[in-house]
């Protein structure tokens, strides 16, 4: 099987993205590029009652992951996690090509990140 791309780990992102940066990634990304958009346990950090995260980083956390589950059903990007350590995964969405299908969605996500 031949890849268009080679199979590398994505980027560790600095600083936390928005949801409008991770539209704005997958509205122009080509297919095969990654993006770490969260490093942690998503699950635990998005539950209010337990979370460490503030509350307006929080709820942002939780626009972000929403939207990455969205992109995932109109088959925008591939989600998958990488195990980092004790309780501590990458989040990786992989782009997928655009096709006609989902050509809605791509525009969508274009006025979202303008």
């Amino acid at each position: 099987m031949m890849l268009s791309k080679p199979l590398v780990m994505a980027i560790p992102q600095q600083d936390p993205i928005s949801e409008i940066q991770f539209c704005a990634w997958v509205a122009q990304a080509e297919p095969g590029d990654r993006l770490e958009y969260h490093r942690g346990f998503l699950a635990i950090d998005i539950c209010k009652a337990v979370t460490t995260l503030e509350p307006n980083a929080r709820k942002e956390l939780e626009l972000l992951a929403e939207r990455a589950r969205w992109c995932e059903a109109v088959r925008l990007v591939h989600l998958v996690q990488q195990r980092v350590g004790p309780n501590q995964f990458s989040y990786i969405a992989i782009a997928r090509a655009k096709t006609q299908s989902n050509s809605k969605a791509v525009a969508q996500l274009s006025e979202l990140a303008a």
